[in-house]
């Protein structure tokens, strides 16, 4: 289940084999197929001084438990910005599509910070850790989720919505430094916010996901963080959603904005 080798596979070649253990139903996990693509356009743009901006992932068809290829090309590369697309393929089709912004820091006179808080959940210690025979996706085994607000997926709540804590599970992923690849990984294990709402198990997946990222990842890769999701509007089998994930010392990491088919 280790993302390492899949991430070296990724920089040395076009083709990768897709790692077991983590299917979400019959298709790889959403999570997963993003943090291949941006570690497909990282090792493309070959530049540490420019950092992840914003990406957008438009997951357009199903992806497999089996051999995948990924091509890059950059759009434009400017001093300061470098954009670039990458496509996953699989049986002769694209799969999956990123296009990513990447840019150096630049001085500047312009500064706010008005990012929403970071919420005041109870400690780890005292939050109560999802077990492991529940009924989730095999991909989620890779991970730890604590929920702090809301209710869990199918469980006919009246209001959408939860928050929580998480992080990649020592017992299945060693201790190293996370990178970018990693944290999209992890952002998208939680189900959309409106799965709560569900009385019973039906299809929902991710069609866009729109991530921003505010301040740099300065973690490991066991440690924990806060999720926020809130549904904004709901209808006619889609919902749009925006998340919040910050680190264990209330530093905004990421913004999401997703695109959710629903079938219930």
């Amino acid at each position: 289940m280790s993302l390492e080798p899949l991430f070296q596979q990724i920089e040395l070649s076009e083709w990768v084999d897709i790692p077991q253990g983590w299917l979400q139903g019959r298709t790889i996990f959403g999570g997963l197929v993003a943090g291949m693509l941006i570690q497909k356009a990282i090792v493309t743009i070959a530049d540490p001084e420019k950092k992840l901006l914003s990406c957008s992932v438009t997951l357009a068809g199903p992806v497999e438990q089996n051999k995948a290829r990924l091509t890059a090309e950059i759009l434009r590369q400017g001093k300061s910005v470098t954009t670039i697309e990458v496509r996953l393929w699989q049986n002769d089709a694209v799969q999956s599509i990123l296009i990513a912004s990447f840019g150096k820091q630049r001085e500047s006179n312009i500064q706010v910070a008005l990012e929403p808080q970071a919420p005041d959940f109870p400690s780890i210690e005292q939050a109560n850790i999802v077990p492991k025979y529940l009924p989730f996706p095999e991909c989620v085994k890779n991970f730890q989720l604590a929920w702090t607000e809301g209710h869990y997926p199918m469980s006919a709540s009246k209001q959408p919505d939860f928050a929580g804590w998480c992080r990649f599970d020592p017992a299945e992923h060693a201790h190293r430094k996370m990178n970018t690849a990693d944290l999209l990984t992890l952002m998208d294990v939680w189900p959309p916010g409106v799965l709560s709402m569900f009385r019973k198990p039906a299809p929902a997946s991710t069609l866009t996901w729109h991530m921003t990222f505010i301040h740099s990842i300065e973690c490991d890769l066991n440690d924990w963080f806060k999720y926020k999701v809130v549904t904004d509007h709901a209808a006619h089998g889609y919902a749009t959603e925006h998340a919040y994930l910050w680190d264990a010392q209330n530093r905004l990491i990421a913004i999401a904005r997703q695109t959710v088919t629903v079938f219930a």
